[in-house]
């Protein structure tokens, strides 16, 4: 084991899959922790046993999106522990944890000539190199550091240097924390790009959303970083009355538990309004649109909680 003092490094492929422990990966995921990246192939190669094993077993804790910064806190072997540093989370007051192959992470170099961020506004987006080539797919909510602009193309900077994406696929902001703030009701105009996007236990990208994942990254898109969890959301922004869904507006986030709504949360999905719930509700299913009343969730329901501008972006 070769013990290392905290080093920031970078997410180094489209997405990363943070798992549980080395150990957690298994032979099929071999595409998933690859550099480059397979991802569609590791996907399309997981039976519905396969993936709800990545639950059962708990191999999989989050993910991490390109350029997404990370705490390396030691490296044993071909893998690295880090920490999430945009994902809160009860786990670890730094950040998400878990481990990553370390092919997929670089070491992270300084920003002094960033001038803002860029984040991709649309479902994916084809970064370019200088010479005009397709370099890379990205996901939606990649956040990377500005360098330049020419006139249809920000440059960017990259775990793999300089590259080029379509202003027409981003938004700008002068930090990661200054994009613009939207109302809540945004986040669930956002989510219905999804539908029928089939879901992923730990997926926090545009190739698969687990339930939480699904519910941070849409309010990620209207400048909020809430915690990454389902339970942590759950004691997080403005409570709102459960038993009363006259008080609700779109973009509340309806949580749901164990034992008629007394256990621990397990699920977690917006307020669409008109007594809908839209949500990426579990393996083998895929985003959709409900009606809660007479469902089986509606029984389960333990909290709402709106998230606004008061709660800034943390």
């Amino acid at each position: 084991m070769t013990e290392l003092t905290v080093n920031m490094y970078a997410c180094a492929v489209p997405v990363a899959t943070v798992w549980t422990s080395p150990e957690s990966a298994r032979e099929m995921d071999e595409e998933g922790i690859a550099n480059p990246l397979h991802l569609n192939k590791w996907l399309e190669k997981l039976a519905y046993e396969e993936r709800l094993d990545l639950c059962n077993s708990n191999r999989v804790q989050t993910q991490i999106l390109y350029g997404e910064p990370v705490i390396v806190e030691k490296i044993v072997g071909e893998w690295a522990r880090i920490i999430a540093v945009w994902q809160p989370s009860k786990k670890d007051e730094r950040g998400y944890p878990g481990w990553v192959p370390l092919t997929q992470l670089k070491k992270a170099t300084p920003l002094e000539e960033a001038g803002g961020f860029i984040r991709v506004a649309i479902p994916k987006s084809q970064l370019w190199k200088s010479d005009s080539t397709p370099f890379m797919i990205v996901p939606f909510n990649t956040i990377l550091p500005l360098t330049d602009e020419s006139e249809d193309h920000f440059h960017v900077m990259t775990p793999d240097g300089e590259a080029l994406v379509l202003k027409t696929d981003i938004v700008e902001a002068p930090s990661i924390h200054q994009f613009k703030k939207r109302p809540p009701e945004s986040a669930v105009d956002e989510g219905l790009v999804y539908l029928d996007l089939p879901y992923f236990w730990g997926g926090m990208s545009s190739y698969g959303f687990d339930c939480s994942g699904f519910t941070y990254n849409m309010m990620k898109a209207c400048g909020y970083f809430i915690p990454r969890d389902a339970s942590d959301q759950a004691k997080s922004g403005e409570e709102v009355p459960k038993g009363d869904p006259s008080c609700w507006k779109k973009g509340d986030l309806i949580f749901f538990a164990n034992d008629e709504g007394k256990g621990n949360v397990r699920h977690v999905g917006f307020y669409y309004g008109n007594g809908l719930l839209l949500h990426s509700p579990s393996t083998g299913q895929s985003v959709e649109l409900v009606k809660l009343e007479g469902s089986k969730l509606e029984r389960d329901i333990s909290a709402v909680r709106r998230f606004g501008a008061e709660e800034g972006s943390s």
